[in-house]
């Protein structure tokens, strides 16, 4: 398993040197508003998100990579019997990688992942093909709660995996992620 960490940035090139200096290590992927750092010491996976981020903060979201889709399964099942809702999204094209996710998020609204890579991919995500946006793929945004019923309705991509309900001191997570319906 390894911690990943993923920050919203104004300029992609100037972090890019500072964390390359910080953790004296070349980033594994670059991309024109998207970079990632796989780290072995400590297990990094880092990654940072050309976004605005005035209303935000720079956290774009949090996460654990595993090694296999059954790690992710796994997962699932035992934050679901510790009474986390949680959200898949299989077979999905996010941060410019084919995965395996599932989503949490905590009563601060603060998005967690627990994701395999399948492979590489060539676009951020499968609905940032064309037109790149600041709620594709990696941010998740928090969406106040509301009933299977009106997610299943509400439109958009992932509108009806991503909305549902949850605890109820925590929205859940929503957004354009490139999920495969």
């Amino acid at each position: 398993m390894r911690m990943h960490v993923a920050l919203n940035v104004r300029n992609l090139e100037a972090s890019l040197s500072f964390y390359t200096k910080l953790f004296h290590a070349e980033p594994a992927k670059v991309k024109e508003n998207y970079a990632k750092f796989e780290l072995d010491e400590p297990p990094l996976h880092f990654s940072l998100n050309v976004r605005p981020y005035a209303d935000q903060g720079v956290l774009n979201h949090l996460g654990f990579q595993v090694s296999r889709k059954e790690d992710v399964l796994a997962a699932k099942e035992r934050l679901e019997s510790a009474g986390l809702f949680s959200v898949d999204e299989m077979d999905t094209t996010c941060c410019y990688a084919v995965q395996d996710k599932i989503w949490v998020t905590d009563p601060e609204g603060n998005a967690w992942e627990v994701f395999y890579t399948k492979a590489d991919a060539e676009f951020e995500s499968a609905d940032a093909r064309s037109l790149p946006s600041p709620s594709v793929c990696c941010t998740p945004i928090p969406q106040e709660k509301e009933p299977a019923a009106e997610a299943a309705a509400s439109s958009g991509c992932c509108a009806d995996s991503l909305r549902a309900p949850q605890e109820a001191s925590a929205p859940s997570v929503g957004g354009s992620c490139g999920c495969s319906r």
